[in-house]
């Protein structure tokens, strides 16, 4: 059986698909899945052993200049790719107009959620086999669930299983070991970053309790912010800009991570690090940093499983006291 997943982006909801695909391997040995992603992210399916081909697709890219030549000469080879497989079907993780219009390119049977639990309904109307998937529970459970009902398989009661447990990343030369801290500073939304204020006085605390602290960046804005941060502190080091395979490498090296809400804290979580996750205006219940070593603390209030602030929240709420408190405590857990 060989089916194609359309789940082309955020970094966050492409790692939250991965449990569903190890489900689908576990209920059908051999089965192959095709998965049709954003380029920036098509380093992170190859990394499952049941997903044959990653496709890539350059929607963010394409937008910019739709109706250029080369775009168009782009998408004409997408859609010729498609439709020269030959696909049992096509599992529409996404779940908007946008990943609707790439199915519609494939000859095989689309599958997705319905009207009602679809995050875009009209989406739902290109599918050919629709399923019910509750909206109250967590993004990685809502894939499990879509994906064992299209392909017909029990509905999935273990914990959910990342499939990169047996995933040997390249160390890179420069990768430090030890009590080592990766910190995710950087976010594409201003309300979910965390004060540089407070991102410095968490490395002096750290650097002081003898760990070696790492800033990852994306972007000249975000190294420039990572700099800012580092600035003058001993045992900060700013990382040279990488690979998402190079960056795995560190954050699976690294004995904590300490992120805002963003794909790379999502990506520590998949890698089973123990994490600590700063949430202010988003619910981590839903689309919150899932697996065994996950800490969330939330605006106003830190909990394991639950999110009790309100929307808007402000992330001067978490001092950087109380994240050193839940690092010391991840640290010590994970070394017992």
């Amino acid at each position: 059986m060989r089916v194609l997943v359309i789940k082309t982006s955020s970094l966050g909801d492409v790692i939250h698909t991965l449990p569903a695909v190890t489900d689908a391997g576990h209920a059908f040995p051999g089965i192959k899945f095709d998965w049709l992603v954003e380029e920036a992210f098509s380093e992170v399916p190859g990394w499952h052993s049941s997903v044959d081909r990653v496709l890539p697709v350059a929607w963010r890219r394409w937008r910019k200049r739709i109706w250029h030549p080369e775009v168009i000469k782009e998408y004409r080879q997408l859609r010729g790719r498609l439709r020269a497989m030959n696909y049992d079907m096509v599992i529409d993780a996404q779940g908007l107009m946008k990943s609707a219009v790439l199915g519609c390119l494939v000859p095989a049977p689309v599958a997705g959620m319905t009207w009602a639990t679809v995050r875009e309904p009209m989406a739902s109307l290109t599918y050919r086999h629709r399923f019910e998937i509750g909206r109250q529970q967590h993004a990685v459970e809502r894939s499990r669930q879509l994906f064992a009902q299209a392909l017909n398989y029990p509905n999935p009661v273990d914990a959910a299983d990342y499939g990169l447990a047996s995933v040997s990343f390249r160390q890179p030369s420069d990768c430090y070991r030890g009590k080592s801290v990766v910190l995710v500073h950087a976010s594409a939304r201003a309300d979910k970053l965390w004060p540089v204020s407070y991102w410095r006085q968490l490395c002096l605390q750290l650097s002081a309790k003898g760990f070696s602290l790492q800033l990852p960046w994306g972007t000249q804005q975000e190294r420039v912010r990572a700099e800012e941060i580092a600035r003058s502190l001993e045992n900060v080091f700013v990382l040279s800009k990488t690979s998402l395979s190079d960056l795995a490498a560190r954050l699976a090296a690294a004995c904590c991570v300490v992120a805002v809400d963003t794909g790379v804290g999502h990506l520590a979580a998949a890698l089973g690090r123990p994490t600590i996750s700063l949430y202010g205006p988003t619910d981590p219940k839903l689309i919150g940093a899932y697996g065994p070593g996950q800490y969330h603390l939330c605006a106003g209030v830190s909990t394991r499983d639950a999110y009790q602030g309100k929307s808007g929240d402000s992330l001067e709420n978490i001092y950087p006291e109380t994240v050193v408190e839940a690092v010391l405590g991840a640290t010590r857990r994970c070394a017992a």
